[in-house]
């Protein structure tokens, strides 16, 4: 799998991007002028706590549907056919110990990834299994809860840290695979998302009190 650098831009643009399936090194860059801090709602640590709770206690649930929703031979083989050794998938090597600062770029990197991923996984089951409503509202409503979650990241960069550009590393785009591919690189991108959520979940309670 190849990787490019996407290069550097601003948090706006990169939550206008979020969607996009492109690639790049994680890069952190800090300066002046930080322009979204001034937007933050004074319970940010807190409902940025939730939301990550809140992805953590439904990870599970909803790799577990969308296997179902795959049939054959998902269902029956997904320790073999969801293995995610083979994917790309934002190295998350931060723990209860690690900096402050260092959790929260850690936890951008992480979420503006899968919020990319859910998108396009998103797409491809509205292709493919255009009647699973149940499966479509979760992806959706996950999906809608990592925006929140990477715009309070944003904020609390900004305010916290004046950290208002980085370099995501985004996965890679499954236009223009066949349906049994697409299927494939979902249930592995949700496989590890299930791990990692939950040590992401771990990490950062210890990290939200006030700097």
């Amino acid at each position: 799998m190849k990787f490019v650098p996407a290069g550097v831009v601003p948090f706006v643009a990169l939550l206008l991007l979020q969607r996009r399936p492109v690639a790049g090194r994680a890069l952190l860059v800090t300066g002046s002028g930080c322009p979204g801090h001034s937007l933050c709602r004074s319970n940010v640590q807190e409902q940025t706590r939730r939301q990550v709770a809140l992805l953590n206690a439904t990870a599970q649930d909803l790799f577990s549907l969308y296997l179902k929703c795959q049939g054959e031979p998902f269902s029956s083989e997904s320790d073999k056919l969801c293995n995610p050794s083979g994917i790309f998938f934002p190295a998350f090597r931060v723990n209860r110990t690690s900096e402050r600062k260092e959790v929260m770029v850690a936890m951008y990197k992480l979420f503006a990834f899968l919020n990319a991923s859910l998108g396009n996984i998103t797409r491809d089951q509205e292709e493919l299994n255009p009647t699973a409503k149940e499966l479509l509202d979760r992806l959706h409503n996950t999906t809608k809860t990592t925006r929140g979650l990477i715009s309070n990241l944003t904020c609390l960069l900004c305010k916290n840290y004046n950290i208002f550009q980085v370099d995501v590393s985004y996965g890679e785009s499954s236009k223009g695979k066949s349906t049994f591919k697409k299927k494939q690189q979902g249930c592995q991108v949700l496989r590890k998302y299930v791990q990692v959520i939950a040590q992401a979940a771990r990490v950062l309670l210890p990290h939200l009190s006030p700097p």
